[in-house]
């Protein structure tokens, strides 16, 4: 079985996060760092190189396939900045209508900057995902 290429590290979020070349995109950064903080009460940890992390859940698929993951994340990428949260969370569709600009992939959302986007609706799908992600994975 493959080796999960994502996995928690010790490398330092707040370093990672000044290495960030745009200084809108850094300031982001360090704003959604303290949203999800507050939001999900954890600590951030960096996961692989690139991705900020909170809590954390361990799953096991009907394949055989397991390992960890964080609860949510983010990634501060050089085209967009990458929103990791539960993939079906409830009423997602019905959020990220109201959530503002941001394009969504199958496992991420994306968006240039957060003045294009309304936070308190950043904050309500995350709290949705981690709590929903807690009742599927109740070990985290």
């Amino acid at each position: 079985m493959a080796k999960n290429k994502t996995t928690e590290t010790t490398y330092n979020v707040i370093h990672f996060i000044n290495t960030v070349e745009d200084e809108v995109k850094r300031n982001d950064a360090f704003e959604l760092l303290k949203i999800m903080q507050e939001v999900t009460g954890f600590e951030p940890k960096m996961w692989g190189t690139s991705i900020i992390g909170f809590g954390s859940y361990h799953y096991k698929y009907a394949s055989g396939h397991e390992g960890d993951a964080p609860l949510v994340g983010f990634s501060p990428r050089k085209d967009a900045i990458s929103l990791y949260l539960y993939s079906s969370f409830e009423n997602k569709d019905e959020l990220l209508s109201k959530f503002g600009k941001h394009k969504a992939g199958k496992g991420c959302i994306y968006i240039k900057k957060i003045t294009d986007i309304d936070v308190k609706i950043l904050r309500l799908m995350i709290s949705t995902s981690v709590n929903e992600l807690k009742i599927l994975y109740p070990s985290t």
